[in-house]
């Protein structure tokens, strides 16, 4: 099910549509019909403030009619369009910072009614490499956003953070992108630097994954160990293998040893797709001196260079 401001909005919408909709057929014509005779019996059109006070419109009515625009273009927009999401942690780190405020396209894979989330009308499905927003399989409230890394039917391992990946291929079918069927394809890493960023004072080296035919970066820290006593644990794989069930997705962040993703959680059911992330209209900076009298929520600047599409 949506969210509780997705459900307000539909219903706000509804509500003020259905006002405006039963005043439009039933009420309006009497107050004309009030009007009409009041100015034959005058024997001259009136003022507007004198037709006001022979047939007033309930305030009721003037704010539903004022608003019903406003909000059925802004529901029909966020439901079926695109939707704002702000990233409130580093787990995408390096692709996508914390104050960074994106667009998610809502019907990259698939149109769905904005209450229920059932599907409507068939448009895609994800493809390895994008950036998708969904709804976390252990508690749907919440909406997650991480990189899709295996489809349905692909076996995943991810050991000494390095990422393979035996894509799930049709019969006769050779390669699948840039990945070979029939084998594990150990995804290419190459160093990109070192010392651009860091985590309690450790230093992450950055490194660029090439995911089939996307290129991505992601960040490791060396000296962080792979808690595989965490890791989601499927029947019949070993702790750092996965094979990718029909009808979901397996998920993780692009900051390899700072992401709750599939490998503590596990899969996403297509149900909880919300959308992909295409775009980064905002991003504020959060660099906060010790002693600054700022709250912590107040913006200490604007990265206009991050603006645009993602990749």
């Amino acid at each position: 099910m949506a969210g509780y401001f997705s459900i307000f909005l539909v219903l706000l919408t509804l509500g003020s549509g259905l006002i405006w909709l039963v005043d439009h057929l039933v009420y309006a014509p009497k107050r004309k019909e009030r009007i009409a005779l009041a100015e034959g019996a005058a024997g001259k059109e009136l003022d507007e403030e004198l037709k006001q006070e022979i047939a007033p419109e309930p305030v009721l009515t003037e704010h539903a009619k004022s608003i019903f625009p406003m909000i059925a273009i802004i529901t029909v927009f966020r439901s079926f369009i695109f939707e704002p999401f702000q990233i409130p942690s580093g787990s995408m780190m390096p692709t996508l910072l914390v104050g960074d405020f994106i667009l998610v396209q809502k019907y990259s894979y698939g149109v769905k009614d904005p209450v229920w989330r059932s599907e409507l009308i068939e448009t895609g499905k994800p493809e390895r490499g994008d950036i998708a927003v969904f709804k976390f399989p252990p508690d749907p409230k919440l909406d997650f956003i991480k990189r899709v890394i295996g489809l349905p039917g692909d076996a995943i391992v991810y050991r000494n953070k390095q990422l393979y990946i035996k894509p799930n291929c049709a019969e006769g079918e050779r390669t699948q992108g840039a990945l070979q069927c029939g084998e594990y394809n150990k995804i290419a890493l190459e160093i990109i630097n070192k010392d651009e960023f860091s985590l309690r004072g450790q230093s992450l080296v950055r490194l660029q994954e090439s995911l089939g035919e996307v290129e991505h970066d992601i960040l490791i820290n060396p000296t962080l160990p792979e808690f595989k006593s965490k890791y989601y644990r499927q029947q019949g794989s070993k702790i750092d293998e996965w094979i990718v069930p029909e009808g979901h997705y397996f998920m993780m962040g692009d900051n390899r040893d700072n992401s709750q993703d599939g490998r503590a959680w596990g899969f996403v059911p297509e149900a909880n797709l919300v959308g992909k992330a295409v775009f980064i209209w905002m991003s504020f900076e959060f660099d906060h001196e010790p002693d600054s009298a700022l709250p912590s929520w107040v913006p200490t600047g604007v990265r206009f260079e991050r603006l645009g599409n993602i990749q």
